[in-house]
């Protein structure tokens, strides 16, 4: 065999595994953005953990026929950069939505989230739920109304009875 396609093997093998751990993965279409505006989100993701890469598309078409999501194949035409999540599956889609809201030209194509290969809007409605921690807080509140309500509700007992026994 060739030294190339020994190369190439290697490189769809780790791209096999990137799709295989990722908790979540999205592909963009990045045409129009300039090299400062490339740098500014990769940083963003980095930041957040989240891996972004430029692959040949036959190798990615490759590497995802053998990590099992080949779904995906339909939307990898034109240039594409993949953001690969191992721990956060909303980061990368968040921080990408973001980002496309102040830059127009980056396009989001699709999505793999926990598995499943999604649409863009898919992708979009997931980037646009509050945070873990926001998500949080309002458990926590809910949790706590009916506490709250029965405090009140005591409170208002215990003053109309003090007022019937002044």
């Amino acid at each position: 065999m060739s030294k190339a396609i020994e190369t190439k093997k290697v490189i769809v093998d780790d791209i096999a595994g990137k799709f295989k751990a990722a908790a979540s993965v999205v592909v963009v279409d990045y045409r129009g953005l300039n090299v400062a505006q490339v740098t500014e989100l990769r940083k963003q993701l980095r930041e957040a953990g989240v891996e972004f890469k430029v692959y040949k598309n036959s190798l990615t078409r490759r590497a995802t026929e053998i990590a099992g999501v080949d779904a995906i194949n339909e939307f990898l035409v034109g240039p594409n950069a993949v953001a690969f999540s191992n721990v956060d599956v909303v980061a990368p889609a968040k921080i990408i939505n973001d980002f496309a809201k102040k830059n127009e030209q980056l396009e989001i194509k699709a999505g793999i989230i926990e598995g499943n290969v999604s649409s863009a809007e898919d992708v979009k409605a997931l980037a646009e739920l509050p945070s873990r921690e926001g998500l949080l807080s309002m458990l926590l509140s809910v949790l706590q109304a009916p506490v709250r309500n029965f405090a009140l509700a005591t409170k208002a007992v215990a003053e109309q009875k003090e007022e019937q026994g002044a």
